[in-house]
């Protein structure tokens, strides 16, 4: 079986990353990391990559005085390792519209919150603040504007009455350890697809873990 080549993006500890390395070392999963690229080298996720025998790359945006060029060597880099599908996983930078453009309906995100609601940073912290009941994740793919694009896979969770901000950001990683690999198991086999602003998932897909929302629902 032809495996889907996964490139994964980082900035920071990797736990997500961690998440797709789990799962792509399962003999029958469909998917399997070619290279994993962190524009910060103090990255604690890319001693995760090099410890399960990845391929892992800095391109440090500090280097680069320009974006765009900062860009043009991440693209090549993903190309040059034949990447069909980039996995943005805690990367904490702004892509600019041309290099999304150019890897359109094949990069996805993660985000902590349930789009359109919350997008940008302090999410956990704001919904706390505005009392919802519910926060939650969301896995969508990338469009230029901030934490937009057609969702893929979304999952509610509910908020305590005793909720911290700190209780709030474990649980979520949890949910969002599960949905990650189940999304790009999707894409994999064919059975999510990108129509307008939808993402279309085949009536024959069975929802992956407990308590998550697909698009379906």
């Amino acid at each position: 079986m032809s495996k889907l080549r996964l490139g994964v993006m980082i900035s920071g500890s990797g736990t997500n990353l961690q998440a797709l390395i789990d799962a792509c070392a399962q003999a029958d999963y469909p998917a399997k990391i070619e290279v994993v690229i962190s524009n910060r080298p103090d990255a604690k996720g890319l001693d995760r990559a090099r410890n399960a025998g990845l391929k892992a790359v800095c391109i440090d945006h500090k280097g680069y005085d320009d974006r765009a060029v900062f860009e043009d060597a991440v693209h090549n880099c993903l190309t040059d390792h034949k990447v069909q599908l980039v996995c943005l996983a805690g990367f904490m930078r702004l892509l600019g519209a041309d290099f999304v453009g150019r890897w359109k309906d094949r990069m996805i995100n993660i985000h902590p919150s349930l789009l359109p609601s919350y997008k940008g940073l302090h999410t956990h912290a704001r919904a706390l603040e505005d009392g919802v009941k519910f926060a939650g994740c969301t896995i969508h793919y990338v469009r230029p504007e901030m934490d937009n694009g057609p969702i893929i896979m979304q999952t509610a969770i509910p908020i305590a009455a005793d909720e911290t901000e700190e209780s709030l950001i474990a649980k979520t990683l949890t949910y969002e350890h599960r949905m990650y690999p189940a999304a790009v198991k999707l894409i994999a086999e064919g059975k999510a697809r990108v129509s307008g602003n939808k993402v279309i998932v085949k009536e024959d897909v069975a929802l992956p873990t407990e308590g998550l929302i697909s698009p379906l629902a």
